[in-house]
């Protein structure tokens, strides 16, 4: 019977990048933060389009009551802080089984870095309340908590996808990769990235200026003697931003989609949901104009918002720490074929002119016994001195 003989080196270098899997346990809770996460820009979104902000005048409980409160804004804004304890309650528990599974990976870092935005995020919650909603203080607050969902997603990527999460070095966000075309694609995500967010952050500060319905028409913005003009001039900045992401987002979709044979699997329906998200936000954020921006229609606008960042960010992660793995995965197979390559010239190596004259000829060849005598010839042959 024949016996395995020992690894190669290719084969214990293979071994070593091979992540492990992360528990079920790990993914749901992942999974389960992300969906909490989204929902709660959700709901504060509608918290801040119906001005239920100060719907609790104390912080942390609601008028010093646990249960529920009759009044509309007060349990709007009570529902808010429940949702945000529960989220809270996520993070910490997907941190403590990432610290538990004794792997410092990029599923444990994102955990962390999640549990170190949660803490900045309650207490710009405290001081937004006991400044009674000051715009500076709500767009701080917005933006913290953008970044929190973000960086869930990419705790539930790097949790879903070992491939991504496992190895040294694997969870590179577009750096090191090899090639300029590499370089070219992670400019591209790193600008939608940005630009998304910078999106973002403007349709708060439309929200929060008060220039909802400062332009009652769409695309353009007519103007009207009983609007003031900065508050137009906020809406177009933000209708301007709008254009140049769609189209960023775009070419960045059809981009992936093109590629979706070296990605993992769900990158492909990730990139056709971005697509149809965005033509799906560009008629929300035409109605919502043309409607004048009621509250109901801003929560529309802006849950859509929440899931185009969503999927924004797991495209970026998934690119950003595919490309550097399916390039050490193909190392040993190059590192293989070189190898076979050389063998191969040295199996088939002619010898040249010089080398075959100067080669002793055996007795067999003309039909002698081989002896002693020829032994002696050739190491005599082999002994002349070759000077000129």
């Amino acid at each position: 019977m024949l016996r395995p003989g020992p690894p190669t080196a290719n084969e214990d270098a293979s071994a070593a990048r091979k992540p492990s899997p992360t528990s079920p346990a790990l993914r749901a809770a992942s999974m389960s933060t992300l969906v909490a996460t989204y929902c709660l820009v959700v709901l504060g979104s509608t918290v801040r389009v119906t001005e239920s902000g100060m719907g609790c005048k104390g912080w942390p409980l609601c008028d010093n009551q646990i249960g529920p409160i009759g009044s509309y804004h007060t349990l709007l804004e009570q529902a808010h802080r429940y949702l945000a304890a529960g989220v809270t309650l996520g993070v910490v528990a997907v941190a403590w089984m990432a610290w538990r599974s004794g792997r410092r990976n990029a599923v444990s870092r994102a955990a962390f870095a999640c549990l170190a935005i949660v803490a900045v995020q309650v207490v710009l919650g405290a001081i937004t309340v006991l400044t009674h909603n000051a715009p500076p203080t709500v767009a701080l607050h917005l933006a913290t908590g953008l970044l929190l969902l973000g960086a869930t997603a990419v705790t539930a990527v790097f949790a879903f996808a070992p491939a991504a999460a496992g190895g040294p070095g694997s969870s590179r966000w577009g750096g090191r990769q090899a090639g300029q075309r590499n370089a070219r694609r992670g400019l591209l995500d790193w600008s939608a990235l940005s630009l998304t967010f910078l999106l973002f952050i403007s349709g708060s500060v439309v929200v929060d200026g008060g220039a909802s319905d400062a332009c009652r028409t769409w695309p353009w913005c007519s103007t009207s003697a009983h609007v003031a003009g900065a508050l137009q001039a906020i809406q177009l900045v933000h209708r301007g931003l709008a254009g140049v992401v769609v189209l960023l987002l775009t070419v960045l979709a059809i981009g992936m989609m093109r590629r979706r044979h070296d990605l993992v699997a769900p990158a492909f329906g990730l990139a056709l949901a971005l697509v149809v998200l965005l033509a799906a936000q560009v008629a929300a954020g035409a109605a919502t104009a043309l409607s004048g921006a009621p509250p109901a229609a801003q929560d529309v606008h802006l849950a859509l918002a929440a899931a185009i960042w969503v999927v924004v960010v797991t495209l970026v992660t998934v690119e950003g720490s595919r490309a550097p793995a399916c390039a050490r995965s193909a190392e040993p197979f190059d590192q293989e074929r070189r190898g076979s390559k050389r063998n191969r010239r040295t199996a088939t190596k002619v010898p040249t002119a010089p080398q075959m004259a100067t080669t002793p000829k055996s007795p067999q060849a003309h039909g002698e016994a081989p002896g002693n005598n020829w032994k002696g010839a050739n190491m005599a042959r082999m002994r002349r001195p070759t000077g000129k």
